[in-house]
């Protein structure tokens, strides 16, 4: 079966529009509608005009996507898709955890799930969390989670300081900083790029640190290199060598060589069969209870103003 010519054609009998984040396949980014990092496919979720979305990434994107756009039916390839950050931020441990500091500010990672997006106060991604940090007022005090890495980072970057909820990527963290080391003095024409997930001994090798998106641009943009070493999951370097298909990528070592550990086993669940199959039956479809939904909401739609420059109110203290 031509899988891409009947997905075209299921897409406009159903209208449907196909949103894909960058770490899935090249296959699946090539016929999506729109492809990008979680902060763009929840923005796009709310722009297409199509009343169905079928997102091609995991489901915690597809909950967001959702949860800002109750009236669409939102599809996903794989229910099983999920996230190491979700899994590690179940929402009884998360909700002690907050009811521990009720005067701070909780900001938590688009890596969760709606249920601890409902007791949250602002949900922020890589490419807008210094953005939405400097928003809140310097006397607050800021809970942050559920990736330690990517708080703590964000933390030097401002000089904010945060609790942080002990949380970590299974694909970031297994990037080896000797090896690096050592491919980096092999490689001395090579720019490091790296996304703050990683944790702080890689990071201090690199030269650019940012979400998807940022790292994408700065292979596109900075002609002083032909050649990159990338510290994240594996599925950018599609769109990477479309837009700059004269630069070399190497991917940044992990501690195990014979190891694919730096692909992210969830994302790798999509396939083009598996979205043939769910337009064609229009399962499995990602929903979220409304009280839940209502709940969550205001987190997500916070983020949404703040990175589009409109001001909000912080709540005083934690209520649940």
């Amino acid at each position: 079966m031509d899988y891409r010519a009947e997905i075209q054609k299921l897409k406009s009998e159903k209208d449907v529009a196909i949103l894909a984040h960058y770490y899935a396949e090249g296959a699946i980014q090539d016929l999506a509608d729109y492809v990008g990092d979680s902060f763009y496919l929840a923005k796009m979720g709310q722009q297409v005009s199509q009343k169905n979305i079928l997102l091609a990434g995991v489901v915690f994107m597809a909950e967001s996507v959702k949860i800002l756009n109750p009236e669409k039916t939102v599809l996903v390839p794989d229910l099983m898709a999920g996230c190491s950050l979700v899994d590690g931020a179940p929402y009884d441990k998360y909700l002690a955890w907050r009811r521990q500091h009720p005067d701070a500010l909780c900001m938590t990672y688009i890596n969760s799930s709606a249920e601890v997006k409902s007791i949250s106060d602002v949900i922020i991604t890589s490419s807008n969390a210094a953005q939405i940090l400097e928003s809140i007022p310097r006397e607050r005090h800021i809970l942050f989670g559920p990736d330690q890495h990517l708080g703590q980072w964000l933390s030097k970057k401002t000089g904010r300081e945060m609790i942080f909820w002990p949380g970590a990527c299974q694909v970031h963290i297994l990037f080896n900083a000797d090896r690096l080391r050592q491919l980096i003095a092999e490689q001395p024409d090579a720019l490091v790029i790296a996304h703050p997930e990683c944790d702080d001994e890689i990071l201090k090798y690199a030269s650019v640190i940012g979400a998807t998106s940022k790292l994408l641009t700065e292979v596109e943009t900075n002609k002083n290199y032909k050649k990159f070493i990338v510290a994240t999951e594996t599925g950018i370097f599609h769109e990477m060598q479309k837009r700059r298909p004269d630069a070399e990528l190497i991917q940044a070592p992990v501690v195990d060589q014979n190891c694919l550990c730096n692909d992210c086993p969830f994302m790798k669940m999509n396939t083009v069969e598996k979205i043939y199959h769910a337009l064609k039956t229009f399962k499995p479809e990602v929903s979220v209870p409304e009280e839940l939904r209502l709940k969550a909401f205001i987190a997500l739609d916070r983020m949404m103003k703040i990175t589009a420059g409109h001001s909000v109110t912080w709540p005083d203290l934690f209520q649940g």
